[in-house]
């Protein structure tokens, strides 16, 4: 118990201010220490550090106002409060966003413009650049020269034809939501990028080689967009992807030489099928014509030589039918018309001079050209009449029969005299 009253005697408030045990603790001695802090703080001498001062007291005691050279604490703490609180001021530039922390938990998004909050160490701004587009490179990595280094980790991946490809693409992404970017990523990149290849080598994988090579590099790239934004939003990183770029494509650096003479032999392979193709196109289109046009010519012949026969059996059944009608008409009517076919072929002409001693004047050339075109004349018509239905009714042949026959027996008579 003894012990325990010695140290509650030296923790008592009078023994821990400095008082003696004969009575309460000196109140102007502790402003004279306070005050000698501030002048310390401030570079400042009091007049009351000097030995033997003059504004000591008898006692050895240091008044609460001593000297002129005295400074208001209270002014200095307010111009100190002011500073500080100024320090609050920042501005928010177009595109941003501000994030306000007070003892780092997210209490406010502000626009841009100026704001305002409550300084340091009880709130901190962090602004963030939300329309800016960033850049994410996969499977290589620009330098500042210019150049570029490949990495093959991430370049290098699997078709679904079971063969490698070396694809490189950079994917561009902005914000679109701070306070996601903020507090749900770690790092941001490590985090695009492994979006991306996660993405890209799904797409890859699910493709057939050519088709990444050659005509589906687009088709490949929008697909690998929303794949990422899909995986992006359901861990609620705040990114937005706004393009992916297939930078390169093409088979690993060690089987080039072989990738290439594959695809010169692919190539002839197409070229000869387009060659053959196009030889098919010129000659097939030809022959069709031609076989079209001889069924055309053999099915015009069939019609003519039925057409003909048709005519002909026709014209044979009425001349027929006026023979047994009139046998000796018909008959003269046959041998005239036979005598004038045969004579008008005959380049031959008979002259009748017994009874004129006369010149005549024979233009024989235009008489056996004038006979030949008028028996062609009068085949073309006799065929035309034959082809069209048999051509003329039995009263019509008997009457051109009639006729014939008059004009031959008057050509007789006249011969005759």
């Amino acid at each position: 118990m003894e012990t325990m009253r010695n140290i509650l005697k030296k923790l008592s408030p009078r023994n821990i201010l400095g008082a003696s045990n004969d009575g309460p603790p000196d109140l102007d001695e502790l402003f004279v220490d306070l005050r000698k802090k501030i002048d310390n703080v401030f570079n400042i001498k009091s007049n009351t550090s000097n030995n033997g001062s003059n504004g000591s007291s008898g006692n050895g005691k240091q008044p609460i106002n001593s000297g002129s050279n005295s400074i208001p604490t209270g002014t200095i703490i307010l111009v100190v409060f002011l500073i500080w609180m100024a320090t609050g001021f920042y501005i928010v530039d177009q595109g941003s966003r501000g994030v306000v922390l007070r003892f780092g938990k997210n209490t406010e998004i502000t626009q841009p413009g100026p704001r305002w909050h409550i300084p340091y160490p009880v709130e901190t701004v962090e602004v963030v650049n939300q329309e800016q587009v960033r850049t994410n490179e996969v499977g290589y990595r620009s330098s500042g020269a210019g150049g570029t280094s490949q990495e093959l980790r991430e370049s290098l991946m699997l078709t679904g034809d079971e063969n490698i490809i070396d694809l490189q693409f950079a994917v561009q992404y902005n914000l679109k939501s701070v306070q996601d970017y903020l507090f749900n990523n770690r790092s941001v990149e490590n985090s695009v990028r492994g979006a991306a290849e996660t993405a890209i080598r799904e797409v890859v994988g699910k493709s057939k080689m050519d088709y990444v090579l050659y005509e589906g590099r687009e088709e490949i790239a929008i697909k690998t967009k929303t794949l990422m934004q899909d995986i992006l939003d359901r861990y609620k990183s705040g990114i937005n992807i706004t393009s992916v770029t297939m930078q390169n494509a093409q088979p690993p650096e060690q089987v080039q030489a072989a990738f290439d003479d594959a695809v010169k032999a692919k190539q002839d392979l197409e070229r000869q099928k387009n060659e053959g193709q196009a030889y098919a196109n010129d000659i097939v289109p030809k022959a069709r014509g031609t076989a079209s046009r001889l069924i055309a010519e053999s099915n015009g012949y069939k019609a003519a030589i039925e057409n003909e026969a048709k005519g002909n059996a026709s014209r044979f059944d009425q001349i027929l039918t006026e023979y047994t009608r009139a046998p000796e008409v018909t008959r003269n009517r046959l041998f005239l018309e036979t005598q004038e076919k045969i004579m008008s072929s005959v380049s031959k002409v008979i002259v009748d001079q017994k009874g004129s001693n006369s010149l005549l004047y024979l233009p024989l050339d235009k008489l056996i050209n004038q006979n030949r075109s008028s028996s062609d004349d009068q085949d073309q018509t006799q065929a035309s009449n034959q082809r069209s239905d048999g051509g003329t009714s039995a009263s019509d042949v008997i009457n051109s029969i009639t006729e014939r026959s008059r004009g031959a027996f008057n050509a007789r008579e006249r011969d005759a005299r």
